[in-house]
């Protein structure tokens, strides 16, 4: 995926929910492609869970593609964690439908995207924050 890209992404979700990234347009979406295994995954997640917390009641929304390919750690991680934001999860691991459909070349990937439905940044790790609140500020 590229900048500008408008991904179509839908799915039911690892806890039943249905999830369709088209349906969440008017919101910020950050779409984390993640796995237990992959220690910069977790390095990142209470950096990722902070701003879900602090955004998410301003229109900020999260979607977890998870790579694993065991259920029983993405369970224990999302318990222990207390991970609210849907996940997918189709025990595929590397092969996941996403990674695949994507041709993601690696995780962490997390795609920014914006209240138009179209990713504005790719991995902005360093300017999350930042990169939130520029877009929560604008008109969809």
């Amino acid at each position: 995926m590229v900048v500008g890209a408008e991904p179509v992404l839908a799915f039911k979700a690892y806890d039943g929910r249905e999830v369709n990234l088209s349906q969440l347009k008017g919101k910020v979406v950050l779409v984390d492609f993640w796995a237990t295994w992959c220690v910069p995954c977790v390095k990142a997640m209470p950096r990722v869970k902070a701003a879900y917390q602090k955004y998410h009641a301003t229109g900020f929304e999260i979607i977890g593609i998870s790579l694993d390919d065991e259920e029983a750690p993405l369970k224990k991680f999302l318990k222990e964690e207390q991970i609210e934001w849907p996940q997918h999860f189709d025990g595929k691991g590397q092969d996941n439908k996403f990674a695949v459909e994507f041709s993601l070349g690696r995780i962490p990937a997390v795609w920014l995207v914006d209240k138009k439905g179209k990713i504005r940044f790719i991995d902005p790790e360093e300017k999350l924050e930042e990169n939130i609140q520029l877009l929560l500020k604008e008109t969809p």
